[in-house]
């Protein structure tokens, strides 16, 4: 990494309960497996020298990063614009109930990922107008130290498109599994994702 870089290891929060539906930011809780999950992030990052550890300020990602924070002696800060996308109507829903109850919404959203608005909820413009700007303002502020964000699956698939220069329109083409970490190492004129849904 270079002298002014900053590495970012990101991940997504343990599993959840109610798996399938769209919690979006509906604050629910990680089931013990979701525990081991982070726990085991713990582990891969124990020896790492990190400055900070962040998250949404949703329970499933602020239980992860106090996990992960354990044995660095950091205490976490949440941060809002890091919540999950708001899903609207679709919240507390799962795939085949949005279709029954709100038929055109799902195909609308597949064919306009970025642009497209759910209903009493975001589109992905209105995410990324509200998160990156904050974490551009944690990766100046952490130039050649490294640091944890424990995000959502719509976030983390947003700031690796922001890293690779990929059109919002493909975000739907990366996977972001429950407790996965992803790394992006950033200069003061690049971005390299250097893992991904590891």
């Amino acid at each position: 990494m270079d002298a002014d870089g900053t590495r970012l290891y990101l991940t997504r929060h343990g599993e959840v309960v109610k798996v399938e539906v769209y919690h979006g930011q509906t604050d629910v809780d990680i089931t013990p497996t979701g525990v081991k999950q982070m726990e085991r992030l713990r582990e891969l990052l124990k020896d790492k020298k990190l400055q900070a550890v962040y998250s949404s300020d949703l329970t499933r990602t602020w239980k992860g990063a106090e996990i992960i924070a354990q044995p660095h002696d950091l205490t976490p800060q949440a941060f809002p614009q890091f919540r999950e996308v708001h899903f609207g109507r679709w919240q507390g829903l799962n795939y085949a109930q949005v279709m029954e109850r709100y038929p055109s919404d799902i195909p609308q959203w597949l064919k306009n990922v970025d642009q497209f608005r759910i209903p009493d909820g975001e589109s992905m413009i209105d995410v990324r107008q509200r998160a990156i700007p904050q974490l551009q303002e944690l990766i100046e502020q952490h130039r050649g130290k490294e640091f944890v964000l424990v995000c959502h699956g719509a976030l983390n698939r947003l700031i690796l498109a922001e890293a690779l220069h990929l059109p919002m329109a493909h975000l739907l083409r990366m996977e972001q599994d429950y407790g996965c970490l992803n790394i992006i190492e950033y200069s003061s004129t690049w971005s390299v994702v250097k893992l991904m849904n590891g």
